[in-house]
């Protein structure tokens, strides 16, 4: 391997690709970023294209290089959004169809019809997950059966289904690499988390051959040397996470009972077990990461849209620029003047997990503004955060006595305060904006020797806010109260004689 100074860590978000550089102390000292588009060509199709999101990694590796002053690269880590799938040729390595993105829709279907034929005990007890469109596996079993051809390919090896971690590791690797981590491997639901490899019978269920599937590998090893990249020649890449899973690792807390929120388009928590313990509440059971074949598990819920419910209010208000014009919104008012907006256009993701649902906006009044409906947007997040808080809280059997956040979301310093607020608990906030990428780097850093085990990258946690609860209870029960009850209006099904389902 070669030795250099500097880590390089590419993170391929939904919104965005980044790479950062990392230095020896464990420090990122450059960041370099390009936005991604995301196609919608009909309701619940969410797509990019794949080719797109490979020319964005190679536009940040680019600008990383040319800003190392002149340190060499000594490996490579990747993080990545989860669940999306890309298929492609293996001959060719050109992509046969769009991205699938974990927010897509299109095989509610097919979710539906596994839940009518009884199979949700068996997923949850191989894969810890329940049914929802959004894990790979009724994503990939969409493209087989819609995709003129595709299945017979499949079944002949000529075609390559992979998260965007394999497909970004074929790439780098000029085809000579088709692997994923386990950690990405496990929101499939396509793998068995106890014996650790592809499930047959969760294969020939999601009618996925076992020879379009990538090799299932640690989090932290090797993966190959890149080929054919300028200035990356014989670098190794010795990290894959997802990127949900390496902001965990990147907030350097590894005992049980660790739980953390991310905020960025979707939200997910997490927090780690002390072993397998398969979830009944409404959260799913995961791999957090894998290291010298032994998987360490976390309880997670995921919550479909947060950062990105912020953007379609901007965008459904036509503000100039939704996220940021949103915000400012929101601050110009005191409070959301008891106005609810639950942001389900997707449906709802942890501990509901419902498909059917739409969004709801409730409680408008006659002196309802635009401004109460972006404060409502914001508030929005925070109560979601709890709904899943409250489920793994239950799940966990322990105290969850702080919650750690990350992600673009939490620079909203009134977010992270109303979070405190309506979790009763204390928020950490790292101030480290790249942690996704930083935990990649650390977990390519263990490989190299760099640092000798996860309790020695404890002693590179970086500095932390902390926002204290000072709403009292009654408030904070009051407000969350109102918050169940929009929930139970949104899931509101009446059957024919007008009774609640």
């Amino acid at each position: 391997m070669r030795r250099g100074e500097l880590l390089m860590a590419i993170d391929q978000g939904t919104t965005n690709t980044k790479a950062i550089l990392v230095a020896r102390d464990g420090r990122s000292i450059f960041v370099a970023s390009s936005p991604t588009r995301l196609f919608q060509p009909r309701p619940d199709f969410v797509e990019q294209s794949p080719v797109a999101l490979w020319e964005s990694v190679t536009k940040v590796v680019s600008d990383c290089i040319r800003n190392r002053q002149r340190e060499e690269i000594a490996a490579i880590g990747i993080s990545n959004q989860r669940e999306t799938v890309v298929a492609w040729e293996r001959r060719t390595g050109e992509p046969v169809a769009p991205a699938i993105i974990w927010q897509c829709r299109r095989s509610a279907a097919i979710c539906a019809e596994l839940e009518q034929s009884g199979r949700e005990k068996v997923l949850r007890e191989r894969t810890g997950l329940g049914i929802d469109p959004l894990f790979s596996g009724s994503k990939m079993r969409w493209l087989l059966e819609n995709v003129v051809g595709l299945g017979k390919r499949a079944e002949a090896g000529e075609i390559c289904f992979g998260t965007v971690d394999s497909w970004l590791i074929w790439k780098l690797t000029g085809r000579k690499v088709f692997a994923c981590d386990a950690s990405n491997a496990s929101r499939t639901q396509l793998f068995n988390l106890r014996t650790g490899d592809w499930d047959d019978d969760l294969l020939r269920l999601f009618r996925v051959p076992r020879i379009a599937l990538p090799e299932v590998r640690d989090s932290s090893g090797f993966f190959g040397e890149c080929i054919g990249i300028a200035g990356l020649e014989g670098i190794p890449i010795l990290s894959a996470m997802g990127d949900s899973h390496a902001a965990m690792a990147g907030h350097a807390s590894y005992a049980p009972g660790t739980i953390k929120a991310t905020y960025g388009t979707g939200s997910s928590v997490m927090t780690l077990l002390p072993e397998l313990r398969l979830a009944k509440s409404g959260v799913a059971t995961t791999i957090a990461w894998q290291i010298q074949r032994k998987p360490r598990f976390a309880l997670e819920g995921n919550i479909s849209m947060t950062g990105s419910a912020v953007q379609w209010v901007g965008e459904f208000l036509g503000l100039p620029d939704p996220v940021i014009d949103t915000v400012k919104l929101s601050e110009a008012t005191e409070d959301s003047a008891g106005v609810y907006f639950v942001p389900a256009m997707v449906g709802l993701g942890a501990p509901h997990w419902d498909t059917e649902v739409r969004g709801v906006l409730m409680g408008l009044g006659r002196g309802s503004r635009a401004t109460h409906m972006a404060r409502a947007a914001i508030e929005s997040i925070a109560f979601q955060i709890r709904d899943v808080f409250d489920a793994m809280q239950s799940e966990a059997g322990c105290a969850l006595p702080v919650l750690y956040a990350d992600g673009g979301g939490t620079r909203n310093n009134w977010l992270m305060q109303f979070q405190a607020d309506i979790l009763g608990t204390p928020v950490l906030r790292s101030e480290q904006e790249e942690l996704s990428a930083l935990g990649a780097a650390w977990m390519a850093g263990l490989v190299l020797g760099w640092w000798s085990s996860l309790t020695e990258l404890e002693s590179l946690r970086g500095e932390t806010k902390e926002f204290l609860p000072q709403m009292t209870a009654l408030q904070r029960e009051q407000l969350y109260a109102g918050w169940k009850n929009a929930i139970a209006r949104t899931r509101y099904r009446p059957d024919r004689k007008g009774r609640l389902q």
